[in-house]
């Protein structure tokens, strides 16, 4: 059988079928990591673990010298998706004001709804993606990007700023595993061939993992319009962050990758209303779009970043 030529027929096919079959399993037996347990239970719940081995073996292939690139790259990506955001909030509070749509098709969607769906980027999804068809370095650059991750930069957008805080602590603990891998491959290069062999292994169970944490029947539940919202993320998103990265230097491909919605995001609007209760009523709908957002974005991103990797002729890392 030829098992692994037939998934990389597949655009990005080694972090999508993984990702999908992980759905897949969750949504037909949402126990089944319980009832397992052990390790069966820790490999469908343990993304965060597999991405921190990611970002240490990762971080082994990145010298020194690249760190201002990875400044760069990261920070301008933040800026750019924050500012998006911000904008297509700005305007849809034009039409919506700070309430939501209460019947017809679009029923549910609220500014709230919208800004954090396209605030939080899945980094798990970037870093994976990047390993396989981008620069070592720009998996880096999410240990920047990681700081739009939480209700913070959601609430600037909705222009009630200062009411969150972000913790230095958490930002440490997203760049350390990173920051390991760089010191252990600058210092010894034998540790830099042997930790780099596993970046391209660690994409597929990482992906599968992630799967794992979504439910399709999100995407019932929202209907077509949490589906519709979860292509525009991809589509605005994406369309600025790929010109943005092109004006820096970049092919475009670490824009795409971005253009995702984290799963922590579903949690944004609840937290928002923690700060406000006048988004309070927003809530429900608002999660059901967002965690809807994960989801589509989840599947369409990499098939997107995949397309546009062949198009612009950057050849996949994973063989």
């Amino acid at each position: 059988m030829r098992i692994k030529a037939a998934i990389d027929r597949i655009p990005g096919g080694m972090m999508i079928v993984p990702l999908i079959l992980g759905a897949i399993i969750t949504t037909l037996f949402p126990t089944m990591g319980k009832t397992f347990g052990s390790f069966t239970g820790a490999l469908m719940t343990g993304s965060l673990p597999i991405l921190a081995v990611f970002y240490v073996c990762m971080g082994s292939t990145i010298n020194f010298k690249a760190t201002p690139y990875i400044l760069k790259k990261g920070g301008t990506l933040l800026g750019t998706k924050i500012l998006t955001a911000i904008v297509v909030g700005f305007i849809a509070a034009k039409f919506l004001g700070s309430g939501m749509i209460s019947e017809g098709f679009f029923a549910g969607i609220s500014v709230l709804a919208i800004v954090a769906a396209m605030n939080d980027t899945n980094g798990g999804l970037y870093m994976a993606l990047m390993g396989q068809f981008g620069k070592k370095e720009d998996v880096g650059a999410y240990s920047v990007m990681s700081l739009e991750s939480g209700p913070f930069f959601t609430m600037i957008s909705l222009g009630i700023a200062g009411l969150a805080a972000f913790p230095w602590q958490t930002f440490v603990g997203a760049i350390l595993p990173l920051i390991v891998g760089m010191i252990l491959g600058n210092l010894d290069k034998d540790m830099r061939e042997f930790l780099s062999k596993a970046v391209p292994v660690l994409v597929p169970f990482f992906a599968f993992a992630l799967g794992a944490g979504l439910n399709l029947q999100t995407v019932w539940k929202a209907g077509f319009l949490g589906v519709l919202l979860g292509i525009g993320v991809v589509a605005v998103t994406g369309l600025t962050l790929t010109l943005i990265d092109r004006l820096i230097g970049g092919n475009g491909i670490a824009g795409i990758s971005a253009a995702s919605t984290a799963g922590n995001a579903a949690g944004v609007p609840a937290a928002v209303a923690a700060a406000n209760a006048a988004y309070a009523p927003l809530v429900p709908s608002a999660t059901a779009l967002v965690a809807s957002c994960v989801i589509v974005t989840a599947i369409l991103v990499p098939i997107v970043t995949a397309w546009y990797a062949k198009k612009i002729g950057a050849k996949s890392q994973i063989n």
